[in-house]
């Protein structure tokens, strides 16, 4: 699959003589933020980046970042770097705890070195547009952000309670590097299980609904946006993550799925949530890389939504409309839908274009 020196991760790109087609379910989905009104949200500019490590070394390279002045936002959004050594404590009690954070995490690379901020426009787009002055598995934490970004250009708005944020990789391969989103849903939910075992909490089952949003008992709980450029011979990811945590608004949240349960004496918090996502990545990661997808299929099978779905597909031919019904099998190399019609023909479903609902926007491409 081609990419663009500038690409989403989502798999929009297809062939245009392929055709849209429909699937035979509708699923729920939190609404997108209009970009008039996150304009005018964004009354106040100004922003402030907290920056720390875990190590000498990263604190060092916090150090340099702040003297240097380096870290832009884009539209001229005014920045204000500090060490995190020069941030006052929060007053509001739910901010991200990034001593917290730090303590839990246990990896040699990624989330090491860590950006926060109680406001941003988004984690996504500090870390893209900052990508060579990060180390890499740099990650952007925010407690709210008013222009996330999402498929198609959409702007998501963020409310207090929810995990946001957005980290850094890097790749050579680049036919391997649309699966990427998969490692990282997979790395979320192996997160949670992995929390509520260590907790003594009841099985938090959130699915994998494909290519890149999680769910819960039905309902969208969060969702995964990757994107890259190409540098050098590299393939520069920015991964963005946002997870519901303890906002309940506008679906659900995992701390409002235990509630239902009634466990009452633990809630999720999003530092422990991350940096369990972390160790879990890192492992995952080195999987992937060594030993390609195929190593993580079992795993991600078991976790996602779609394992012998069936669906209606349409394709239009001359002047009619044809429907024929497939059934989802897995995954073929590339990332895509691997499904298989009554006819016993196999066939790709890949995305077209950004629809709420997977059953619609997706095309069929038979396979010899």
């Amino acid at each position: 699959m081609p990419f663009a020196s500038t690409s989403s991760l989502g798999f929009s790109t297809i062939r245009s003589s392929l055709k849209k087609a429909i699937f035979s379910k509708k699923a729920t989905c939190s609404p997108s933020l209009p970009a008039a009104v996150a304009s005018a949200m964004d009354g106040n500019s100004n922003c402030t980046l907290v920056l720390c490590g875990k190590s000498p070394a990263e604190n060092e390279i916090a150090i340099a970042l702040k003297s240097s002045n380096a870290l832009k936002l884009p539209e001229s959004t005014e920045l204000s770097i500090l060490l995190q050594s020069e941030f006052e404590k929060p007053v509001k009690e739910d901010a991200f705890a990034v001593d917290s954070f730090m303590s839990l995490l246990s990896t040699s690379r990624f989330g090491r070195f860590l950006l926060w901020s109680p406001r941003l426009p988004s984690t996504h787009d500090v870390v893209s547009n900052n990508f060579c002055e990060l180390p890499v598995g740099a990650v952007c934490v925010a407690d709210v952000q008013y222009k996330g970004r999402g498929r198609s250009k959409n702007v998501w708005e963020s409310a207090e309670g929810c995990l946001l944020f957005s980290f850094t990789l890097q790749m050579e391969d680049g036919h391997i590097v649309p699966l990427i989103q998969y490692v990282v849903s997979l790395a979320v939910t192996e997160a949670i299980k992995d929390v509520c075992d260590k907790n003594g909490l009841p099985y938090v089952d959130v699915k994998i609904k494909w290519p890149n949003d999680l769910y819960l008992n039905g309902l969208k709980v969060g969702g995964i946006l990757c994107t890259s450029t190409y540098k050098s011979k590299q393939f520069n990811v920015s991964a963005g993550v946002g997870l519901n945590v303890d906002n309940e608004k506008p679906t659900t949240c995992l701390n409002a799925f235990l509630r239902e349960l009634s466990v009452t004496t633990y809630r999720f918090r999003r530092e422990d949530v991350l940096a369990t996502f972390f160790n879990k990545f890192e492992m995952l990661y080195e999987v992937f890389m060594n030993q390609g997808f195929q190593s993580l299929e079992e795993l991600y099978y078991r976790t996602w939504l779609h394992s012998g779905q069936r669906v209606i597909v349409q394709e239009k031919t001359e002047d009619q409309v044809v429907e024929n019904v497939v059934t989802i099998q897995g995954l073929t190399s590339s990332g895509y839908l691997l499904a298989i019609g009554d006819d016993n023909q196999m066939c790709e479903l890949h995305p077209d274009g950004n629809s709420f609902d997977f059953f619609k926007g997706l095309v069929r491409q038979k396979m010899d």
